[in-house]
């Protein structure tokens, strides 16, 4: 749509439901740098990217000046099952650590997937639909996206094939029989079953995996079958964008109660619950209109943001995928196999790394260990066992509501809850019964990942 002009209100229902998706592409000044082609290291085309992705997610994939995509009909009524999720603010927080900040937050939660995953993983599975596909491939982590993306499939009747980072198949079963219940195949990757699978495992015996593994295998089985495309859950700008419903209805509720958060926060892997929560809000700031404070947090064991380098790198550990310029750790890396939960990829969102290569947002980091005890403190106040990846924003959340304590600053804060941990009860047993520990790669074990950065002229 054209839009430049049109305030984003236009773009809700009565209900505060997002009627559009908001690219934040359009009012970035500096835009993301383009995917290159690995051979070449020219800017990829839509036509080279067509025997990977789905028709109608190249266009939003490659778009950076459509502000707004109209949401079409069947994925709003899909939407409508849980969406608008709920904005709470959190009073027995509050109340237990005696600040006079105000806390918010989105619970992306209310869905059978139990995270914000399934915002993206109906819109994929559309457009695959409505192309005339068979299926879709796809990686995940901790288990999150392969659920969402198999609720959707099940809905659209598509066939679904989900290569699950193998530590994550072994410590996460339930999870994993989520997505066999919704139709799903599911394979521990690295596997066997495809030939970079293979490779992996010559390369990198014994491994439990990565994403940066499972994705590789993923876009193998997407190529060579016909009648598939690959769909990510991260990182992607069409994913950013169809996350966007998060941000957008959160700014709608606080503009309805006359609020305006200082602070937002929230966890990052590969970028996609972050970059949907701030969309509007940095909208706004890079438009001038407002200012807010951004602060990502990721984990001690997988630093992409504070301890990776602003570079092209492949996506995926096969070297199969396009080059995206991100901050990254390399291809290569693999975090330690007590690294509970998602954010396990090596790179970040392009669009997340632009605008925090520009110091319009900034980046933390927490140990596992003090995101369990967040995480404890939160679900002990308010009632909802927060799965480990949003617990990295609770954590923050808490450390700037103290630092309000001291300062006696009234500071509003929202934080993104991305969904429940009830299907990651082998953590919170390791945290429980004190076997749960910190792993932070040594500045030598990063080097070796990036000396083997792409060499781009």
């Amino acid at each position: 749509m054209a839009n430049e002009k049109i305030p984003y209100k236009v773009y809700l229902e009565e209900n505060e439901m997002p009627k559009a998706w908001y690219n934040l592409r359009a009012d970035m000044k500096k835009k993301p740098a383009p995917f290159l082609n690995p051979g070449t290291h020219e800017p990829m085309k839509a036509e080279e990217l067509a025997p990977v992705f789905c028709d109608e997610l190249i266009k939003q994939e490659l778009d950076n000046d459509t502000a707004y995509f109209e949401i079409p009909d069947e994925i709003k009524e899909f939407y409508k099952m849980y969406r608008p999720s709920p904005l709470v603010r959190a009073y027995c927080l509050e109340k237990k650590l005696g600040t006079p900040a105000k806390i918010y937050y989105k619970f992306e939660g209310n869905n059978t997937s139990g995270s914000h995953k399934l915002n993206s993983a109906i819109a994929q599975a559309y457009y695959a639909k409505k192309q005339g596909l068979k299926g879709v491939t796809t990686e995940t982590g901790a288990g999150q996206w392969g659920t969402a993306l198999s609720m959707a499939c099940a809905y659209l009747g598509l066939d679904c094939k989900v290569f699950m980072v193998k530590v994550s198949y072994e410590q996460k079963p339930f999870r994993r029989e989520v997505m066999r219940t919704y139709g799903a195949s599911v394979t521990p990757s690295p596997s066997e079953t495809t030939e970079i699978g293979k490779k992996i495992l010559a390369e990198h015996p014994g491994t439990n995996g990565s994403l940066g593994c499972a994705i590789s295998e993923a876009v193998e089985v997407a190529v060579s079958t016909p009648g598939y495309r690959y769909v990510l859950g991260s990182v992607l700008n069409q994913v950013l964008l169809h996350q966007s419903v998060i941000g957008l209805e959160a700014k709608a509720a606080f503009d309805k109660i006359g609020v305006k958060p200082d602070m937002i926060i929230g966890c990052a892997g590969g970028g996609s619950n972050l970059g949907g929560l701030i969309a509007p809000f940095m909208g706004e700031k890079l438009r001038g209109e407002n200012d807010y404070e951004f602060i990502a947090v990721e984990p001690a064991s997988c630093p992409s943001f504070t301890r990776g380098v602003y570079a092209y790198d492949f996506a995926d550990t096969g070297m199969v995928c396009p080059l995206a310029k991100m901050y990254t750790l390399g291809s290569d890396f693999i975090p330690s196999p007590n690294h509970a939960g998602g954010l396990r990829y090596h790179g970040m969102s392009p669009i997340l790394s632009e605008l925090y290569d520009q110091g319009l947002m900034k980046a933390t980091t927490a140990t596992q260990t003090e995101v369990f005890e967040a995480a404890e403190t939160f679900a002990r106040c308010e009632g909802i066992l927060p799965a480990p990846e949003s617990s990295h924003a609770i954590k923050v959340a808490i450390d700037e509501a103290l630092k309000c304590k001291e300062t006696g600053e009234e500071k509003t804060i929202l934080f993104g809850l991305t969904g429940t941990g009830y299907f990651d009860l082998y953590a919170y047993q390791n945290f429980n019964d004190g076997k749960m520990d910190d792993y932070i790669p040594t500045d030598e074990e990063l080097a070796k990942y990036r000396e083997k950065l792409p060499k781009i002229d």
